[in-house]
């Protein structure tokens, strides 16, 4: 196990899953968690980054920072997520060799995998393939991360290590309609057309893909247990090993928000992957498997962005 009194640095403890990850170690009883906000510190700069690690000596690196998005966002951004998240890895990653950090576990993304990855998608499919050309910039931001960690695993023995979680949702996700992820931004269409009394709410694609979907708490759980019983040079992945379709995930949303409304399809808006369901045993049988069931998780998510816009804390 980590030493839960050692210097800890979350990078990106704002974002969905930093700020789960923050909440997972305090619970834990961690005492000395490390953080800084953007505006002062940027994972893009290395001479910055350097610095603020030769003053803080983080002992322990959770590794989660980076410019993320939905099929949109990632569409219209291509040059702003691969150059954000490279830079960002790079940056973090060299510095916590310099500094001798103990631990590092850096968070990729399963869009890694190929668009035609056998189903369910084991570690081994990495490469195997052409990938999903909505987010290729993204995806392969994500495996030069991997292979750096795996780089400097190999040539210094650092004990950095790479987890692969399938597609997230949780309090603090980004609720935006164009820039959000599909679960999100589906939350957000059918509260809004709720409270205009719309009759129909529309989905982007088919709803003929299929997708898996872990609570981040869960994730978060997941990264702590990984880097208290975890050390290899292969990345590992992280989720449910359950899927649905996005027409069934929609039909959910709509009957804990607004049952009312029809859903209609927009088949001239991208599907993605066909369908991206994780192989997670080899997670499970280090110990670990995940507890949050999707009906509880909506619930818990759809309360909380109803709190958040009361509180003003979700943009119009």
């Amino acid at each position: 196990m980590i030493d839960r009194k050692s210097p800890v640095f979350v990078a990106g403890h704002k974002g969905l899953v930093g700020s789960a990850i923050l909440r997972r170690l305090e619970s834990e009883g961690f005492s000395d968690l490390r953080v800084v906000e953007r505006k002062d510190l940027d994972l893009r700069d290395q001479s910055a980054v350097d610095t603020w690690f030769e003053s803080e000596r983080p002992k322990y690196v959770f590794l989660v920072a980076g410019t993320v998005g939905g099929i949109m966002a990632n569409s219209t951004r291509p040059a702003d997520f691969i150059y954000d998240n490279l830079m960002i890895h790079g940056t973090v990653v060299h510095a916590s060799h310099r500094v001798e950090v103990e631990k590092l576990i850096y968070l990729g993304s399963s869009c890694i995998y190929p668009r035609e990855a056998d189903q369910p998608i084991t570690e081994s499919s990495l490469l195997s393939g052409p990938l999903e050309p909505t987010n290729e910039s993204y995806a392969l931001a994500k495996i030069a991360g991997i292979k750096l960690c795996e780089g400097y695993r190999r040539q210094y023995g650092d004990d950095f290590i790479s987890a692969m979680p399938t597609n997230l949702y949780g309090q603090g996700d980004n609720f935006d309609e164009i820039n959000g992820h599909v679960l999100p931004s589906l939350m957000r269409r059918f509260h809004e057309a709720k409270e205009e009394q719309q009759a129909t709410v529309e989905v982007w694609g088919t709803g003929k893909a299929k997708r898996e979907f872990l609570h981040v708490d869960d994730l978060a759980d997941a990264c702590l247990f990984l880097m208290d019983n975890y050390s290899d040079l292969e990345h590992i992945n992280v989720g449910t090993g359950v899927d649905l379709s996005i027409q069934e995930l929609a039909e959910n949303i709509r009957d804990l928000i607004y049952p009312e409304a029809e859903i209609v399809f927009d088949s001239s808006k991208p599907d993605g992957m066909p369908r991206k369901v994780l192989d997670v045993s080899k997670l499970t049988e280090l110990g670990w498997k995940a507890r949050v069931p999707l009906s509880e998780g909506l619930t818990s998510t759809y309360k909380w962005f109803c709190d958040a816009k009361a509180r003003g804390e979700i943009r119009e």
